[in-house]
């Protein structure tokens, strides 16, 4: 089930699922101790002996975000109870401290006592071994605990701090499914304290007058002592909840706004899905700067994991979206993540763990020969050093580059010339995983990738006076380019092979599917978009991979099976936000009129009519229904967006006159 909205301050976590149920809370770490485990967290509404939860069928529920904000703007109505709630979620954006503000209005002629029930389902550290629930008098709070993790839950009406009711209880036990059952009959136990594999609910019983609304709260503060969360309940006490909701909601609307980005003709519902696809991303990226790339943990039922780790192509692909956005205060933590993580032989692995510890991984380390392989994809090691130029570029941030120089840029440039092929002498980057985790060999993308790192590690010695280190650099770029262009074309087929394969007797086999990730032979500049290799092949590449239904959108690849949703004639696979995107950049690369313009801007609003309602971009949609499949939101979903915007503005300002044309800073290398 997608998660509709994610709420934090790379601090804190919540996702809401389109039921508006809390599925997942994580904290310290974006990504990492799901202290929910992704179980129902059920919000409750009783009115006159009948119950509903949130997630019942009757709910009518409309789940969108205020505009250009992190805060939630939720309605839900339910006829038979005749109850209306306008709900608003926040994470403060400084301090742990999630906010459910609502204002409940009751549609029945006379004054009637509605009561709500936020149920909290304790899976503390990820387990339900060991928690505690209790009720604390003093203070009028439930607290949740399990050693360094405290969860303080509370809620206010008018000027009481307190709930009205609760409740502590067991659960996951022979006839205890836990204390949210105690709430179906609108009274609560009052049970203080329960230990073990625990749950909790608060209640607020609210009077509301006929046809008339009261505003009222739930909130919950998480820390790793008890002192931290009772001090947020003493500055909320003392400052007033609303005060929170407001400074929350200032914050992030000038945060999507503090870059004035000239959108010009661009439709005013893609500008709209631009600034959210920031504000989604920034909920991804954890404050130690792992950018995470989905927290969906619906994806256990597929292989017992999630996609709560920061894969470093994935982390550099988001990275560079945000400094085209101009927001380079939000990746600078993330190049500095890399450089701690980075092997002392000059690679990355597979992805990481939000506090820096290497993430799980199915890259083997042994070769069918029973040699060592590495377990790596070797475009994630060169595609944040193409992405840290961009920063650099865009910043001149020499303060940020200064401690990565030698740790991150010149161990990982050494690393990528000393990697190469070693069987055909061909000149090609060593074999390695592909980007998309499924074969061993040399992808035409991770060649791409390692050409653009080693330029732009060429760039960063140049910069720093070594120009000895910059020729083997630019050399080691040339022959890879080189032994590209001599190996990958298929005449046969008239398009260039997604991968080869060079057998221990030197012999070369080119897999001839049709990739999208071909695209990144022009995102990363290898080739120039209108090289007539790179022609024919995506145009080819377009025909076969369009998804010939109603829904369209690009798949990955032909007979893609990951998560495959429907099987028929012209569904080569699921479509893909990043794969549709990554068509229109190809388009917008070639423009040179403005009708030139039309496809892509044509391929944006596909990506946002197949958005959801809260603005969240999926991994891949149903070919034949648009519903979102895999993980949702997935943060490369977002930032590929973001990325395709700017290239549509740039495009459009360099027909316009207003920017030069593209120029190759090395000379002689294209």
């Amino acid at each position: 089930m997608p998660r509709d909205l994610p709420i934090g301050n790379g601090n804190l976590l919540l996702n809401f699922d389109q039921t508006y149920t809390l599925r997942d809370l994580y904290f310290p770490y974006v990504g990492q101790e799901n202290h929910t485990q992704g179980n129902l967290c059920r919000f409750g509404v009783w009115v006159e002996g009948r119950f509903s939860w949130l997630s019942d069928p009757e709910w009518e529920r409309d789940l969108r975000y205020e505009p250009d904000t992190l805060v939630t703007r939720v309605t839900c109505q339910h006829p038979g109870l005749g109850v209306r709630l306008e709900c608003h979620d926040l994470v403060d954006f400084d301090r742990n401290l999630y906010i459910k503000q609502i204002d409940v209005t009751n549609l029945a002629p006379r004054e009637r006592e509605i009561r709500l029930f936020f149920h909290f389902d304790a899976h503390l550290w990820g387990t339900t071994v060991g928690d505690t629930a209790y009720f604390e008098p003093s203070n009028k709070a439930l607290i949740f605990y399990k050693g360094t993790r405290y969860f303080w839950l509370s809620a206010a009406l008018d000027d009481t701090y307190g709930p009205s009711s609760y409740a502590t209880g067991d659960k996951g036990k022979p006839g205890m499914e836990g204390s949210w059952r105690d709430a179906e009959d609108g009274e609560l136990s009052g049970n203080p304290i329960a230990q073990g594999s625990v749950d909790g609910v608060a209640g607020l019983h609210v009077r509301v007058g006929p046809a008339a609304s009261r505003r009222c709260f739930f909130w919950l503060a998480a820390g790793t002592t008890y002192w931290e969360v009772r001090s947020l309940w003493l500055l909320v006490r003392d400052r007033g909840l609303e005060s929170f909701v407001t400074r929350t909601r200032n914050f992030w609307r000038l945060w999507c706004h503090k870059e004035a980005t000239d959108f010009g003709d661009l439709p005013q519902d893609l500008v709209d899905l631009y600034r959210h696809s920031l504000l989604i991303i920034r909920t991804q990226i954890d404050n130690r700067g792992a950018i995470i790339a989905a927290n969906d943990t619906d994806i256990m039922q597929f292989g017992r994991d999630t996609y709560s780790y920061m894969w470093p192509r994935d982390g550099a692909l988001v990275a560079w979206a945000l400094t085209a956005a101009g927001y380079g205060d939000v990746t600078r933590a993330f190049f500095q993540f890399c450089a701690t993580a980075l092997h002392q032989d000059g690679y990355l692995l597979h992805k990481y763990n939000p506090d820096g510890s290497t993430g799980s991984s199915w890259h083997s380390w042994s070769s069918p020969e029973e040699t060592l392989q590495l377990p790596i994809q070797e475009d994630e090691t060169a595609l944040v050093l193409w992405s840290l130029w961009a920063h650099y570029q865009r910043f001149r941030d020499l303060e940020l580059i200064k401690p990565l120089y030698r740790r991150l840029i010149k161990t990982a440039a050494d690393f990528l010339v000393r990697y190469r092929e070693p069987y055909g002498g061909t000149g090609l980057p060593g074999p390695c995983y592909d980007l998309w985790e499924e074969r061993w060999g040399i992808m035409a993308f991770t060649v791409a990738a390692v050409w653009a790192g080693l330029r732009a590690a060429a760039r960063f010695t140049a910069l720093f006076g070594e120009d000895d280190v910059a020729d083997r650099y630019r050399t080691a770029a040339h022959e890879i380019k080189a032994a590209f262009l001599e190996t990958y074309f298929d005449p046969e087929r008239g398009r260039l092979a997604r991968m080869v394969t060079v057998a221990p007797d030197g012999t070369v086999h080119r897999d001839p599917t049709l990739d999208v990730s071909l695209c990144g032979l022009f995102a990363f500049g290898m080739l120039a978009p209108d090289h007539p290799w790179l022609v024919a092949t995506l145009e080819q590449l377009e025909q076969a991979l369009w998804c010939q239904t109603p829904v369209g959108g690009v798949a990955r690849y032909q007979h893609d099976t990951y998560q495959r949703a429907a099987d028929g004639p012209g569904v080569p696979g699921n479509p893909w936000f990043i794969c549709t995107l990554w068509l229109a950049d190809w388009y917008l690369a070639r423009a040179r009129t403005f009708q030139d313009l039309e496809r892509p801007l044509a391929l944006l609003r596909w990506t946002a009519q197949h958005a959801l309602p809260s603005g969240v971009l999926a991994e891949q949609v149903h070919p034949y229904t648009g519903a979102p499949l895999s993980v949702s939101p997935l943060t490369w979903s977002h930032a590929a967006y973001v990325t395709t915007v700017h290239h549509y503005l740039e495009a459009r300002d360099r027909l316009a006159g207003r920017l030069p044309p593209v120029q190759d800073e090395d000379e002689g290398e294209q």
